[in-house]
């Protein structure tokens, strides 16, 4: 209990401004109902038995990590045919992120700040971890169907701009940017100007254009890509992330990367999902044919959807939104809720999935 007229001190006035992370709940108990959480974008498949087998052996718990995840960066390296030294790796594609804007984003000694420039809606942590970083966002809206303005964003990009990012698959509405409006993109932008290519979801992509940010950074020295294990290969717990970049970027990503950020049992968890690839996009595959099935089955309702590929599918219902959390919540299902935008809902168990295609059916019926 605080002591009567105590003074505490006061945090930077950039903190009382931030917007707050909304983390997917779990859903509440409802009788005779197995609950279901599709409100977080996580894989519900456990990691594959191998993964499995390599956390229950490690032992090491009392020494420090690798700082450098060596392990885990030469295994991405002969997976990516990259090399190693353009891999820095960080406590999930967020933190991994965060190491960037800490390099190359903030406010100047001239008191300046640089400019972030996005997506919105996109990812929600991006407004803040731009905010902590001391540099200004710079929101540009997505287009009617879910997809990013990249006219407007080059034309949102000005001598303040120290990065730009691109979330492909877009998270919350799930299209994927296409190689050539992204090339085309690229060359508008100024060479000084970092160039973040998100690909969170990569994994779940079916269109054959779509970008591929590993093959823009071997094109373009000011392209980064920026992946996560937390997704497909279902190591979410863990807080796997890295980016891809030139040398002459990844220097300056190691100066700011937070030391230990990826434990050793996170990285021989990740590196054992590497070595068995081809097992995790059999998974990944079945997870695709099951957003397939729940796409088909709402088109067919009636819904407007945006293109998804991700693991994930949006309804874009404004004001309704909490309204229908509500009301999935009460099937013992909870989904994200965007008030006033729409609704994220991950593709989950196949049961979960069926519930809510149902209430998705009987709203759009009502």
């Amino acid at each position: 209990m605080s002591e009567p007229h105590a003074v505490f001190p006061e945090p930077r006035p950039v903190v009382g401004r931030l917007p707050k992370y909304a983390a997917g709940k779990p859903p509440a108990p409802v009788p005779g109902l197995t609950p279901y959480k599709l409100s977080s974008n996580e894989n519900p498949l456990e990691p594959l038995p191998q993964v499995l087998q390599a956390v229950r052996e490690f032992e090491d718990i009392n020494r420090y990590p690798d700082p450098l995840s060596s392990r885990l960066r030469a295994a991405l390296a002969e997976q990516l045919d990259v090399s190693a030294e353009d891999i820095v790796t960080g406590g999930g594609s967020l933190g991994a992120l965060i190491q960037v804007l800490s390099a190359y984003a903030g406010t100047n000694d001239d008191g300046v700040p640089d400019e972030v420039v996005y997506p919105w809606r996109s990812f929600e942590a991006y407004p803040i971890v731009v905010d902590q970083a001391g540099a200004r966002s710079v929101q540009v809206p997505l287009t009617f169907d879910g997809r990013h303005d990249l006219e407007a964003m080059a034309a949102a990009v000005s001598q303040n701009t120290s990065i730009v990012i691109l979330c492909t698959p877009n998270n919350p509405t799930g299209p994927v940017l296409r190689t050539a409006e992204v090339e085309a993109f690229i060359q508008k932008v100024p060479q000084d100007v970092l160039i973040v290519i998100d690909e969170a979801y990569l994994e779940f992509v079916r269109v054959e254009d779509a970008v591929d940010g590993i093959a823009m950074y071997r094109k373009y020295p000011n392209v980064l890509a920026l992946r996560t294990f937390s997704k497909a290969h279902g190591l979410a717990n863990l807080r796997v992330g890295y980016t891809v970049a030139r040398p002459e970027i990844t220097q300056h990503l190691r100066a700011t990367a937070v030391p230990f950020a990826v434990s050793t049992v996170a990285e021989l968890a990740a590196v054992a999902s590497v070595q068995h690839q081809a097992d995790v996009e059999i998974r990944v595959k079945d997870l695709v044919a099951e957003r397939e099935r729940i796409v088909a089955a709402l088109t067919e309702q009636g819904w407007t959807l945006p293109e998804s590929q991700g693991n994930f599918v949006w309804l874009a219902l404004g004001e309704r939104a909490g309204e229908f959390a509500a009301a999935a919540e009460a099937r013992a299902i909870t989904v994200r809720a965007f008030a006033g935008e729409g609704v994220r809902v991950s593709v989950g168990e196949t049961e979960g999935n069926d519930r809510f295609i149902e209430l998705a059916g009987e709203w759009i019926r009502s």
